[in-house]
């Protein structure tokens, strides 16, 4: 009897703006081999209309920010894991997703795992894209403890044990408070340095909306997540960054203040404080949940 395909619901999150690079993205989805797949371009404010043949689509009548957008769709796709794509990334081999699929097998103890993204015209990658403090070789395989969200496969027990993820942000920091919990349960969060994947080497959003979204969800960050005592630490070092990051932007640093009140001020909704041993062991890796 031959052995069952791994199962992976795909999820493509789109606001219908990009309607070629959408194409592409789902062909490159469809065209992976070895693998049982799940297709579902989920429509943030809009009814996707065009699709390649293969792929299944999901209309919500208004943008529901993107991490609950894409909870939306892990919610309506099969597979023991669930893949999320972005819209203007492509998968450039067909056996991207079933050598995730493979490593996850092989190792029980793997809930959530990033690829190595590249540009898409071959031009230097962000910096960012690797997610881990000591950048070094972006094709070495690591621990990490936050994720780009747009080419990553999570375990569905490990994802779902998570909350998910955090709806209430609608934009910034989703994919750090995920690889939070992944961890908190247990589980190991992996940057795939040879599993590759494109996407457009745009700049990181800045407008106003933006800059409050990432002030105040930093605050949310803490307050959902951190023991108490560690909340100060975490959020005093990351508005030092942020005030160097912007000591010649004032307006936008007004924007991002005005944001990090708002943490404070308002319900920051579903808190699942980490357990110490999460605490030790993401301090282990050098990367305590302070920076």
């Amino acid at each position: 009897m031959s052995r069952a395909l791994p199962s992976i619901g795909v999820v493509v999150l789109s606001m219908g703006n990009r309607p070629v690079d959408l194409t592409i993205a789902v062909d490159s989805a469809l065209a992976q081999e070895g693998v049982e797949l799940d297709v579902l371009v989920v429509g943030n404010g809009w009814e996707p209309t065009g699709l390649p043949d293969g792929a299944r689509a999901l209309a919500l009548p208004e943008n529901l920010g993107i991490p609950e957008g894409r909870n939306v769709g892990a919610a309506h796709v099969t597979g023991e894991l669930v893949f999320f794509l972005d819209d203007d990334a492509v998968i450039p081999s067909t056996t991207a997703l079933r050598t995730m699929a493979e490593r996850f097998a092989r190792r029980p103890k793997l809930g959530m795992a990033q690829a190595l993204l590249t540009a898409t015209d071959g031009s230097e990658s962000p910096g960012r894209w690797v997610r881990r403090l000591r950048k070094g070789d972006p094709r070495r395989s690591s621990p990490i403890f936050s994720v780009t969200e747009g080419v990553t496969a999570v375990r569905r027990d490990a994802f779902e044990g998570a909350g998910g993820w955090a709806g209430a942000f609608f934009y910034a920091h989703e994919g750090i408070e995920l690889a939070w919990r992944v961890w908190d349960q247990g589980f190991e969060v992996w940057h795939m340095g040879d599993v590759e994947m494109h996407h457009p080497a745009t700049d990181p959003s800045r407008h106003a909306v933006s800059q409050r979204l990432n002030g105040r969800n930093r605050v949310w960050l803490a307050r959902r997540n951190l023991p108490v005592v560690l909340r100060p630490l975490y959020l005093g070092t990351w508005t030092a960054v942020q005030v160097l990051r912007d000591r010649s932007d004032r307006a936008a640093l007004r924007v991002w203040f005005t944001g990090f009140r708002e943490g404070f001020a308002e319900d920051p909704g579903d808190v699942r404080v980490m357990s110490w041993r999460t605490v030790a062991r993401m301090t282990a890796h050098g990367r305590p949940p302070i920076v």
